[in-house]
């Protein structure tokens, strides 16, 4: 399926953030979400803003479809994993996921371009918590998430 002219621009993010090279950090066997190679799930491209925290900027292909024209509560969750877990690597730890609560606020519609905002909240010895919102580019929120990480032992 082949992205708009719109999307395609919405997915390049804002002037003043960063590019993020994500499988430069983690390599390509974590990225459970941004890895799709057949476009029809996700396309997705990962930033860093002005304050250096993570951004992705992502849109629900037509196979994450749940509630007709919406996106599945799954595939938003996948995302959050993603995205609240590859913040806490950006952020120099090196984690896996403890515990992820999604809270969904609105239904999410297929075949939108989406930002994901995260940002590292606390650090206590090998806890880690991330929290995030996926929004439209016009503000709507459509979930948060709060995200524990652990560190890894060495």
């Amino acid at each position: 399926m082949e992205l708009s002219e719109q999307q395609h621009l919405e997915l390049q993010g804002e002037e003043s953030w960063s590019d993020f090279d994500a499988p430069a950090l983690v390599g390509e066997t974590l990225r459970f979400v941004s890895g799709d190679r057949t476009g029809n799930r996700f396309r997705m491209r990962y930033f860093r803003d002005t304050q250096q925290q993570l951004v992705a900027r992502i849109w629900f292909g037509p196979v994450t479809e749940g509630p007709p024209g919406n996106a599945h509560g799954g595939s938003i969750a996948a995302v959050m994993d993603e995205v609240l877990g590859l913040a806490a690597w950006a952020a120099g730890h090196r984690i896996v996921v403890g515990n992820l609560n999604v809270s969904f606020r609105e239904l999410l519609p297929i075949l939108t371009v989406v930002q994901v905002e995260t940002e590292v909240v606390s650090v206590e010895g090998r806890k880690v918590m991330v929290h995030g919102k996926i929004s439209s580019l016009d503000g709507t929120v459509y979930a948060h998430g709060e995200c524990l990480c652990i560190t890894l032992k060495e």
